[in-house]
């Protein structure tokens, strides 16, 4: 999966640098430019994106309303999209991103980890992204697991975004973000079941960035561990000691983490909505 190219110093990082400064010229003109576009609380995301201590890893989630979210997302006036250090790392679909070298080769570059869905939380790249928390770098996940452009409840979250809070070293700070629009800007089935082949101009975009969730993970894996000893759980073939706790216990752990992020989203998400025409 090419992560030698995901490396800092591949050829310089010149290839890094080329594509941040291509890829987000053309979010920030999507978003600013040929949409109309309000985000709501902007300055904890840069804060936390630009000037969070040293060694703390931040994680963001959001819902999935297109397959351009990611970047779109960061093309907002005044982020600094184009910055290849400051970028983001996202867990991006294996299947759809990294269908052959070429594509690899390129999302590989921006920063982009391959998870193959249906792969379980305890897959290859999902080490690699805890590695990049350990690292106090910046991780971008979609915990939903794929687009959904339905106007409905945030489904029931992927535990794999949990298990990322729960195995990093240092606690992530995690950052809940909703929005609405990007599905009129990139519908799934706009002509005869397929995506524009380019992004829909003149659209209303609204961006919500939430506080952050504070997550005491040595408190919650204690009550996790009290919790599962009273109930019993299917077997997941997952390692049996994986962060400290066995199974049953995790299955707690990130059921409880996972609830209480979808929560949070669910009302960004509803929020985002009503300042959407």
């Amino acid at each position: 999966t090419m992560q030698w190219a995901a490396t800092r110093n591949h050829i310089g990082g010149i290839p890094r640098k080329m594509i941040f400064m291509a890829v987000g010229a053309f979010a920030k003109a999507v978003v600013n430019l040929f949409n109309n576009t309000n985000v709501y609380n902007l300055e904890t995301l840069l804060r936390l994106v630009c000037h969070r201590p040293p060694g703390v890893p931040l994680i963001t989630v959001s819902n999935h309303m297109s397959t351009l979210d990611d970047p779109l997302l960061w093309g907002v006036k005044d982020f600094p999209i184009t910055d290849s250090n400051l970028g983001r790392w996202v867990l991006a679909a294996e299947d759809i991103c990294f269908r052959s070298p070429v594509l690899s080769y390129f999302f590989r570059l921006g920063k982009c980890i391959p998870i193959r869905r249906g792969g379980g939380i305890y897959q290859e790249h999902m080490n690699e992204a805890v590695q990049r928390l350990t690292d106090g770098d910046w991780v971008h996940a979609f915990p939903e697991g794929k687009v959904c452009q339905e106007d409905a409840p945030i489904r029931r979250l992927k535990w794999g975004t949990a298990s990322l809070i729960a195995r990093a070293p240092v606690t992530p700070i995690v950052i809940p973000i909703a929005h609405r629009g990007f599905e009129r800007v990139m519908p799934e089935n706009y002509m005869l079941g397929r995506r524009p082949l380019f992004p829909l101009t003149g659209k209303d975009i609204s961006i919500i960035i939430g506080e952050p969730i504070l997550f005491d993970v040595p408190k919650m894996k204690h009550a996790a561990v009290e919790t599962s000893r009273n109930s019993s759980y299917p077997s997941h073939g997952w390692p049996r000691t994986a962060c400290g706790l066995d199974e049953a216990a995790q299955v707690c752990l990130y059921t409880t983490i996972s609830d209480q992020i979808r929560g949070t989203m669910e009302k960004l998400c509803h929020a985002a909505k009503s300042r959407v025409k």
